[in-house]
């Protein structure tokens, strides 16, 4: 399949609580990993199979609590364009993080929010 969802993430006010629930409800496996300085606490989840995500503090703070869908792409900075080009409105252009890969936040053309992701060789 092509340009499948390929990670989930939460963005709440309260990563302690969501982390409680989601564990008890789900039994996922959750790993806090290690960010470069100043940067959001984040949590990894390994679901086992299937799309695994992460949770973060909502770098929105006064955006309700959601789940944000990413959806893998080779070249966001395309991918970005295309998705603009076609009526999406870009919310977060596309930003690096880290080693890891390359992300842009849209909403499409009825207001629906999702992210690109383009990994990095290796990622």
């Amino acid at each position: 399949m092509a340009n499948p969802f390929v990670h989930v993430e939460l963005h709440t006010g309260d990563l302690a609580k969501a982390k409680a629930f989601y564990t008890q409800l789900f039994d996922w496996k959750l790993e806090d990993i290690a960010n470069p300085e100043g940067g959001i606490p984040y949590t990894m989840i390994n679901v086992g199979e299937g799309t695994g995500g992460g949770m973060m503090t909502n770098p929105a703070p006064h955006a309700p609590p959601h789940w944000q869908a990413y959806v893998g792409v080779d070249d966001i900075k395309a991918s970005t364009e295309k998705a603009k080009s076609l009526g999406a409105t870009v919310l977060q252009d596309v930003m690096e993080i880290g080693e890891h890969g390359w992300i842009s936040v849209i909403a499409d053309p009825t207001g629906a929010p999702f992210a690109l992701w383009q990994g990095k060789a290796g990622s």
